[in-house]
């Protein structure tokens, strides 16, 4: 089970095992915000609660203007797997503005997309299929995506990560 690690102002900072958040909780680094109760981890002479989201006790501070770089994995991750033309499923991403037309790989100029538009699309702009995005991309803004790890979230870190996938 992964633990999540939050800053003094409550931020995201990343994701560790529980034996690494349990150290850092034993040496007085950090404190249990929540723990998984169903999953105790049992030492020689006691037992202690497994940390789900640990808050640390010195403050780090959260680099704010941090350039996210574009990814495929980021692309799907920020558009929810879903088609930014139709809304079905997606599994690879587009290029609103075509790259042989100029189109940069940039947050605002890549949508997720599902293979049948984006097949069908091919080398054209929206505006030429008479199509409209369902959204406007840009660039992810949530301090949750900054943390490495986050991708995947346990069910105890809902109330502690303030973005909405």
């Amino acid at each position: 089970m992964r633990t999540l690690v939050l800053n003094a102002g409550y931020e995201p900072l990343g994701v560790v095992s529980f034996k690494r958040a349990l150290v850092l909780v034993l040496n007085d680094k950090a404190r249990v915000l929540a723990s998984d109760d169903a999953h105790p981890v049992f030492g020689i002479s006691s037992a202690f609660d497994r940390p789900a989201v640990i808050l640390l006790t010195r403050y780090v501070k959260v680099p704010t203007n941090r350039m996210l770089p574009v990814s495929r994995r980021g692309v799907l991750r920020r558009d929810g797997q879903r088609c930014g033309y139709c809304g079905a499923s997606a599994t690879t991403i587009d290029h609103v503005q075509p790259r042989s037309r100029g189109g940069k790989d940039t947050w605002e100029n890549l949508v997720a997309c599902c293979l049948r538009c984006n097949n069908i699309k091919g080398d054209r702009t929206p505006e030429e299929m008479g199509w409209a995005l369902r959204m406007t991309p840009r660039m992810p803004h949530q301090s949750g995506w900054t943390v490495k790890g986050a991708e995947k979230t346990e069910p105890q870190w809902e109330s502690f990560l303030p973005m909405a996938a």
